[in-house]
């Protein structure tokens, strides 16, 4: 059996003996020679992962030729969307054995092996795609960070709608001061959609056959298996995932990072929905999410003027709705959004749908400021294939939505919440 401290030790230093060539150090270091193919290992390749390995292969020079998975159930649409890939179960089996045959490694597993996946990958020299969040904590989204430079590969994090003309559009309006200076953003999202805020899964289940479930677990702690975890629901247990702030705060967030000058919060103050398991007895669910919660952040602003503070909520609760809005207006989208208010207005959107200001007729009152940013042609929908079009021009050769330089920072901020 591969004991968990075995495993972080394999999966981060396992290389340390030995020196890989790589495919694409024939091109160069941290390059492939343009007309070659990139050959992309996927781990994790159910769910999402599913969705991450069919983007990449819509670029002409991308190959899906491996396929790790620790669940076989969850890789049978991968394998027969690629039926040509190898399968492997174990990450370190795949990057020992297909080292010189991989160039670039995608991974969409639960969020406590993002970090030993990814390091394992930039340590070998691939560049890699790893889907938000990040990371697990805090300090793995800074190792990433700077293991990113250090063996300079190129990287993105699955924040696809970080790609999107919505949040370069809003980025414009606030420079412009359409609504002055930004003193506040309110996020909310409807997340949590799986189980939160309730008591640790009990009782003797058979680990089914197509699973191995040492290797899921990874470096957390040994437990028992239990179906309440798989194949979605880990997301609301701390061992393996970061709840609905974690799931949701890099795609909601992304906008007042992006856009506004901070970095790190100087002070977080959180509450969360109190649990019962009785009559006035109250429960400590300490390995479970909460089931809703509201986080105030405080950052300080880079140039100096000022704070910005930033609330979070998540579970069903709302920001009070604006007076600007009209009755029959939406506040937000569906599934959430973020309103930034600012000296002269407002401005509200959501990381999947466009921005406007509050209220909604200044959109025919203002001159709106022409474009100045660079948009991406195709938006959320090519965030897979321009980082496999980095990845065929070597590291530092273009600019990506979230490589690791950014998205690292950001899941740090998104985390300390």
């Amino acid at each position: 059996m591969t004991t968990r401290r075995k495993f972080i030790q394999q999966a981060l230093v396992g290389t340390a003996a030995f020196t890989i060539l790589p495919r694409f150090v024939l091109g160069g270091k941290g390059f492939i020679a343009p007309s070659d193919t990139v050959y992309i290992a996927g781990i994790g390749v159910g769910g999402k992962g599913t969705s991450d390995l069919t983007g990449f292969a819509k670029h002409p020079k991308a190959k899906i030729a491996f396929l790790c998975d620790v669940d076989d159930r969850m890789a049978v649409k991968s394998k027969e969307n690629f039926p040509d890939a190898k399968y492997y179960k174990d990450f370190r089996v795949m990057l020992d054995k297909e080292a010189s045959g991989i160039d670039a490694v995608s991974v969409s597993t639960a969020d406590h092996t993002h970090a030993v996946a990814a390091m394992a990958a930039m340590e070998r020299g691939k560049h890699v795609y790893v889907q938000k969040p990040l990371t697990h904590d805090i300090y793995e989204a800074r190792m990433l960070t700077e293991a990113a430079k250090k063996y300079k590969v190129v990287t993105q994090m699955g924040n696809q709608y970080a790609s999107a003309d919505h949040v370069r559009t809003a980025k414009e309006w606030v420079d412009a001061k359409l609504i002055g200076d930004v003193k506040s953003v309110q996020v909310w999202t409807n997340r949590p959609v799986w189980p939160q805020g309730i008591a640790t899964p009990s009782g003797k289940f058979d680990v089914p056959t197509e699973l191995d479930w040492n290797l899921w677990l990874g470096p957390a702690k040994y437990i028992d298996y239990n179906p309440a975890y798989l194949p979605f629901n880990w997301r609301g247990w701390w061992p393996f995932g970061t709840g609905a702030l974690g799931d949701m705060g890099c795609h909601i967030m992304d906008a007042a990072f992006r856009i506004l000058p901070i970095d790190y919060p100087s002070e977080v103050e959180c509450s969360t929905t109190t649990a019962w398991e009785g009559f006035f007895k109250e429960a400590n669910y300490m390995d479970s999410c909460p089931s809703s919660s509201i986080i105030h952040l405080k950052f300080p602003r880079k140039d100096g003027k000022g704070d910005i503070r930033l609330t979070w909520m998540d579970g069903g609760l709302l920001p009070k709705r604006p007076a600007e809005l009209l009755p029959d207006e939406q506040m937000g989208s569906w599934d959430g959004g973020y309103i930034f208010e600012g000296t002269k207005g407002k401005l509200m959107g959501n990381y999947n749908s466009a921005p406007i200001l509050l209220p909604s007729k200044r959109m025919k009152e203002v001159t709106l400021p022409k474009q100045t940013i660079p948009r991406i042609a195709g938006g959320e929908s090519v965030h897979y294939t321009e980082w496999v079009e980095a990845c065929t021009k070597g590291y530092g050769n273009m600019q990506l939505s979230s490589s690791f330089d950014y998205a690292g920072p950001f899941t740090e901020a998104v985390l300390m919440g």
